[in-house]
């Protein structure tokens, strides 16, 4: 069998946009310069810029959404760009996932006012799997934000775990995503889905998180000479076969094979940065599409940090996506970084 495309689970969300600017201390007031809308969440940030980049290319969604109106949004949005939707159920007790995404002009930072709604409910027992024997790769994020996928499981430590187990017996290559969050989850909910991940793409945060150490000094300056540590002990603690990690410096990968890539990021002025909701996912989806597509890692990077670019351009988290060609005209004569890891 000739597998092709992705399956894409997970957290389905809405995404309210505000750019203040700046963010205030509690209790007082800030001035809202600008707002929009658009999904978020793993699969639909990925499965939008998936098939902006190549529209033919085989794209299912799986999750849970509210019988609302920000659920038909999210339906309508994934439908329009040609994504199978088949799989994802409604949720009769629980609204539509939705965030309010405070985004500081003068920092640049972001911060998440989330509610979880019904993907709190999204489980392994509503996956199809049997309709997905075709696809190639299958993504499910986020873990910590996935109560049901969260879950303990007897067997395979969490349910989700035993997902990515399922996906892997059927032949499919899997990968996960994590939200941000400094907590001490990270151990006890990640590792457990790491035995069952072929391709474990995180950003620095969320790396040295799983495997407690930090790769930010108190300055919020990159550890770059800790990446290779951290790859080396994500992958000790699983069975992947590639880590990749991104930050806004660029991208790190290092296979289980010992092949280790670096690419720069763009430089971006901040005059032309509208917003960076969603550039982590547009990282993943073009490294993604590159291992879908069997291109050389150096190229998946430079997939990757290319999207992720084009993605600083708009407010939301996909009203940067363009299709493969635009994309790599867009960011053709832009000057990388200096490599700093």
């Amino acid at each position: 069998m000739q597998r092709k495309g992705f399956v894409l689970g997970g957290t389905l969300i809405v995404d309210e946009v505000k750019i203040i600017d700046t963010y205030p201390r509690e209790g007082t007031l800030v001035k809202i310069l600008a707002s929009s809308k658009g999904v978020g969440g793993c699969p639909t940030n990925n499965s939008i810029n998936l098939k902006t980049l190549d529209p033919v290319i085989p794209v299912a969604v799986v999750g849970r959404i509210g019988d609302d109106e920000k659920g038909r949004y999210v339906l309508e949005r994934l439908r329009e760009k040609g994504v199978d939707t088949h799989a994802v159920t409604i949720s009769t007790e629980k609204p539509t996932s939705y965030t309010d995404v405070m985004t500081a002009k003068d920092s640049g930072q972001r911060t998440f006012f989330h509610d979880v709604g019904a993907n709190a409910e999204w489980t392994v027992a509503h996956i199809p799997f049997e309709d997905f024997a075709g696809y190639k790769i299958a993504q499910i994020g986020y873990i910590l934000l996935l109560d049901g996928m969260d879950a303990v499981d007897p067997e395979y430590g969490t349910v989700m775990a035993r997902a990515f187990a399922r996906f892997q017996q059927m032949g499919l290559k899997t990968t996960v995503d994590v939200v941000s969050e400094m907590s001490d989850r990270f151990t006890r909910l990640v590792t457990p889905a790491l035995q069952y991940v072929d391709y474990l793409i995180l950003n620095e945060i969320e790396a040295g998180q799983t495997v407690g150490i930090l790769l930010r000094d108190d300055a919020r300056k990159l550890r770059g000479e800790r990446l290779r540590e951290v790859a080396e002990k994500l992958l000790a603690a699983g069975k992947s076969e590639l880590v990749v990690i991104h930050m806004p410096e660029g991208g790190y990968a290092l296979s289980r094979s010992g092949q280790e890539v670096k690419c720069p990021s763009y430089q971006i002025s901040e005059q032309e940065i509208q917003g960076s909701v969603g550039a982590g996912d547009a990282f993943c989806s073009g490294v993604l599409y590159g291992l879908e597509q069997e291109q050389p890692l150096e190229e998946c990077l430079q997939l990757g940090t290319t999207l992720a670019a084009c993605n600083l351009f708009s407010p939301t988290a996909t009203g940067g996506a363009l299709s493969l060609a635009a994309a790599q005209e867009k960011m053709r004569d832009r000057p990388l970084r200096p490599l700093t890891f």
